[in-house]
């Protein structure tokens, strides 16, 4: 499969760092950007690359050649076949893949060349071919979705719509954002294209949206920009830390399952409009602290009001995305929602029998903290389950996880704390 990186850009946003190189080319950790990239790339066997190219391309191409070679910063080989397409006059982010169309695999990779990351394209490209979509979007959650672009999906991960950061966007949404790194079937480049300047997303991708063929892969797998100083600051020390590594799903995860009601916001009993739900304090700070960390942030909630008809989905989803988008403005965000909608018990008003049944997902059992654990493969031994009540401590205890409880009785859970806040200033 080829992989196309895209790197003429000029980077003007982070010329104070390095302007007399490209911008792929700004060391992280004593190593370019860009090589980082590839090495990921090869080491999953993606070792068949072009590179585009344009301001000071020729650095670029006198670095790697054609990848061959020597790193002249690690020593080791690069181990990739290396082509490159320079960009004599600038075609936008996508003019060039129309130029060298004939040379693309019929499924190919298409990464920004100044995103870090450390990603499992495999499991990128087994959800591209199960979707059988044209595009599938790496997408992740991050901690400034009010100025970022937003996709808005169906339950399936079909894209729907396509905020642009200039477009106006609903009062609460779901923090779901494009991270720059794609699988495209090259059927994609059969549209007719009127202007030799193409911009990837608003010409080529965002008019899929609503098609049927333009899907997301959601991922808490470490993307960032580092567009700005303060970017390439965060990504620096990401590197150091261990944190971009860690985060590729290759590798056992572990998360801090975190209930809703009672933990995350003010308990009004059943909650089933989103005017009613309420941020605790410091719970922004807490989960952004969690974001920080190597843990991953998943939530769990049993909602029966929607099993006994007094709540929709619909609802649900909106209340959801309301705590999505109030995470967001404190520039914090949770990986992943998992919600139960069943109950077993009959005789309600208004009740879904379809879902009146006895689940494996209800807490306290623990079926939503073991779809996750596929999901992100997620040690659970070396996760934590934290609540309100006995069975959020159960539903841990069920799933092999460290418990603590936010309150003052004793379920024999792991911790007992006044707040999320304390819970995590304890454990991390």
């Amino acid at each position: 499969m080829k992989t196309v990186i895209m790197a003429g850009g000029k980077g003007t946003r982070i010329s104070s760092i390095a302007s007399d190189i490209p911008k792929p080319m700004i060391k992280i950790d004593g190593i370019p950007i860009l090589e980082r990239e590839i090495d990921c790339l090869v080491q999953q066997g993606f070792n068949d690359i072009i590179i585009t190219v344009s301001h000071l391309g020729h650095i670029i191409m006198d670095y790697f050649g054609d990848g061959s070679g020597i790193s002249p910063t690690t020593g080791k080989p690069f181990g990739a076949h290396i082509e490159y397409y320079n960009e004599e006059q600038p075609l936008g982010n996508a003019g060039a893949l129309f130029k060298i169309k004939d040379k693309l695999s019929d499924t190919f990779l298409l990464l920004n060349a100044d995103a870090a990351f450390d990603v499992d394209f495999h499991r990128l490209v087994q959800a591209h071919r199960k979707n059988g979509g044209l595009a599938t979007l790496f997408t992740h959650s991050n901690s400034h979705p009010y100025d970022s672009g937003l996709l808005i999906t169906d339950d399936k991960g079909c894209v729907v719509q396509w905020l642009t950061k200039e477009d106006q966007r609903p009062e609460w949404y779901a923090n779901c954002v494009n991270a720059g790194l794609h699988v495209l079937d090259k059927k994609i480049l059969d549209m007719p294209v009127t202007s030799e300047k193409v911009d990837l997303d608003r010409q080529v991708l965002k008019p899929l949206a609503g098609s049927g063929k333009l899907y997301i892969y959601q991922s808490s797998e470490y993307v960032e920009d580092m567009g700005t100083p303060a970017r390439y600051e965060k990504v620096c020390n990401a590197y150091r830390t261990g944190i971009v590594q860690a985060r590729n799903l290759h590798h056992k995860q572990k998360a801090i399952f975190l209930d809703r009601d009672g933990t995350i916001n003010k308990y009004v009993g059943y909650l089933t409009k989103p005017e009613e739900f309420e941020l605790l304090p410091g719970v922004a700070e807490a989960i952004r602290k969690i974001n920080n960390s190597g843990y991953l942030a998943i939530v769990v909630t049993n909602q029966p009001g929607i099993a006994q008809g007094r709540l929709t989905e619909p609802t649900l989803q909106v209340i959801h995305q309301k705590m999505e988008t109030l995470l967001g403005k404190e520039g914090a965000f949770v990986n992943r929602i998992y919600y139960c909608p069943h109950h077993p018990d009959k005789g309600f008003a208004g009740e879904v029998p379809a879902l009146k049944i006895d689940c494996d997902c209800r807490k306290p059992k623990p079926g939503m903290l073991l779809q996750a654990a596929k999901d992100f493969n997620i040690d659970l031994s070396a996760s934590w389950m934290i609540g309100d009540d006995q069975r959020d401590v159960l539903t841990g205890k069920n799933a092999g996880c460290h418990t603590a409880l936010i309150g003052t009785e004793d379920y024999r859970q792991d911790e007992t704390v006044a707040s999320l806040l304390d819970f995590i200033n304890k454990i991390l």
